[in-house]
């Protein structure tokens, strides 16, 4: 008995693509930025991570023959100085404004989440489940808390997209991958209501 194969399609190739890395200190320690140039991206980059060094899952996805320049290098694509304005003014507990240009790479319900979070207003919070409501209208399927927070928990963008603004169904500020001092300090000084909070104000970095 003979059987005849589907051919497939092939893939389509992955878009050509430079990865350059920089180095950022803020208030909270060392952070890692990583910005992309290429097909696809806007003229002066995407950004396509913002890490903490040594938070959960640092500098994931990053690839082995990303560009290292310096902060004002001449080969840095632009988006790298807008980040680092943009995160110096949100870190100092100002509206830094309109985000760079992002171009996070994820899977596809992933990247549903993360655009769920950047809906959060600064200042606010939402829970794991109020997220997990969103996608799964959004998807037309259910989606559960649980795997929100897998997807919450793999955002490359720390700050820029804000994981911090997640909160459990009681308030608590548990699954931040910088950990929760800098989860708290980040939502205070966005002015968020945290009446849970049972951590000291002044045990926090810079405040």
């Amino acid at each position: 008995m003979s059987t005849t194969r589907t051919s497939q399609p092939d893939a389509a190739p992955a878009p050509e693509r430079t990865v350059y890395v920089t180095a950022y200190e803020g208030p909270l320690g060392p952070m890692t930025l990583a910005a992309a140039v290429g097909e696809g991206l806007s003229e002066g980059g995407a950004l396509t991570g913002v890490w903490f060094d040594g938070q959960q899952h640092d500098r994931a996805g990053l690839p082995e023959d990303a560009v290292v320049v310096r902060p004002g290098d001449a080969a840095a694509p632009p988006v790298l100085a807008e980040a680092a304005a943009w995160l110096g003014a949100a870190l100092a507990g100002a509206d830094p404004g309109e985000r760079p240009a992002l171009a996070p790479v994820g899977t596809g319900f992933q990247e549903q989440v993360w655009d769920e979070l950047r809906s959060i207003p600064r200042g606010w919070t939402r829970t794991y489940g109020q997220i997990a409501k969103a996608v799964s209208e959004r998807a037309g399927h259910y989606v559960s808390p649980r795997a929100v927070g897998g997807a919450v928990g793999r955002n490359p963008l720390s700050v820029v997209v804000p994981c911090h603004r997640v909160v459990a169904a009681d308030g608590a500020l548990t699954g931040y991958a910088g950990g929760t001092e800098r989860k708290t300090w980040l939502l205070l000084a966005e002015g968020a209501d945290l009446p849970g909070l049972d951590l000291p104000q002044e045990s926090l970095p810079g405040l």
